[in-house]
């Protein structure tokens, strides 16, 4: 099929003085519909404030995005339909009440993208230095929620934010996976002018292969996040940052190299963190936190039920507890909700033989093949 045969019959035959006008008018037809899902949005805050409901109810934007994905023929691609859409619903949030949403920052690092990604460019994002920062800035209420990286398709858990959620009584909201593509960004014009290089240390490793080949005797110094290696190199001479692409467009800095990672399926999970429960859209998943007695087996009796009862285990994670040396913790993630009756059984039998156990959240699950 050559493309005049994708154009509507109708339209074939039009000059482009005509095509252009029947463009104008479906502009002010998008304009006065997307103006009036905002009327409609702000009236449904009204009742929410009535109610004393809560304004973010991802759930329900969920079930749009995929309302909207079905109805889609084309040639609209789905992934720029459900951008546009993102941000109308980031709009029509801020209409009802404006809202705040931690991160790991500075500005432009992965999770900066991932939070953008998920909750649009309208939300109001608060940048942290750290994890725990995130965590403190939601549990007092200066934000709605918060963004923390929790694992990598390649280096694994990022176990900082395990260890916090050991301690705190925020939920898992939502789940956000993340492609992660890294670019090799300088203030230099060429890599031979590079003489140390600045990333976060899961950077690093992830781009192994790659510094080995190409820049074997730089110099490698680790920072807290890519956008402050990105920070870095825009100030120092002779340095260069692995960082993602939008670091150098907002640290006004130059591509060298782009995707130097190893991996081509380098994906990032991200969990969206708030004090809030989700209610079940059909497709959830559950993590739980759990102890055991510190004996022979009491890990397998811990975990039968999960097996017993037919429930999809997709993650088992250990951490050294903080209350006892060499005993642990234990996180684990089944699909369903706790309001399933199967997972709300499972988690049941888990307490009468865990020695300590507490749902962390039931949220959507998100597409892990995302990159």
């Amino acid at each position: 099929m050559n493309a005049i045969d994708e154009i509507p019959q109708e339209l074939q035959s039009l000059s482009m003085e005509e095509l252009r006008s029947r463009i104008d008018e479906a502009d002010r037809a998008i304009v006065a519909a997307i103006n009036q899902r905002l009327h409609l949005a702000r009236a449904i805050g009204e009742i929410k404030k009535g109610k004393n409901l809560p304004v973010v109810d991802l759930p329900r934007e969920r079930a749009v995005l995929a309302r909207l994905a079905e109805l889609n023929t084309g040639p609209l691609p789905q992934e720029t339909l459900r951008y546009v859409y993102t941000e109308i619903m980031a709009a029509s949030r801020r209409i009802q009440k404006p809202m705040k949403v931690a991160y790991l920052g500075p500005e432009a690092t992965f999770t900066h993208l991932a939070a953008m990604n998920h909750f649009g460019q309208a939300t109001t994002f608060v940048p942290q230095a750290t994890i725990r920062d995130v965590f403190d800035e939601v549990e007092k209420k200066n934000s709605n929620f918060g963004v923390v990286p929790v694992e990598n398709s390649i280096e694994g858990a990022v176990n900082h934010t395990l260890d916090l959620f050991q301690t705190s009584e925020l939920l898992i909201c939502a789940e956000i996976y993340t492609p992660i593509s890294h670019d090799l960004l300088s203030r230099e014009t060429g890599p031979d002018q590079v003489k140390v290089i600045y990333s976060h240390p899961h950077a690093f490793p992830q781009c192994r292969e790659w510094l080995r080949r190409h820049m074997p005797s730089v110099r490698l110094e680790e920072c807290r996040s890519t956008s402050e290696a990105a920070q870095k190199a825009a100030k120092t001479p002779g340095s260069a940052a692995i960082a993602g692409s939008q670091a150098a467009l907002v640290y006004d800095l130059l591509v060298l190299a782009s995707h130097i990672q190893d991996s081509a399926h380098n994906v990032t999970r991200f969990l969206v963190i708030g004090d809030e429960r989700t209610p079940r859209t059909g497709r959830d998943k559950t993590s739980l936190v759990f102890a055991t007695a510190h004996v022979p087996g009491a890990l397998y009796h811990a975990l039968a039920p999960i097996a017993a009862s037919g429930v999809n285990m997709v993650k088992l994670e250990s951490r050294p507890s903080k209350s006892a040396s060499w005993h642990y913790q234990f996180f684990v993630d089944v699909e369903g909700h706790m309001e399933d009756p199967p997972v709300a059984e499972v988690y049941r039998k888990m307490q009468e033989t865990c020695a300590f156990i507490k749902s962390l959240g039931s949220y959507p699950q998100a597409d892990a093949n995302a990159g």
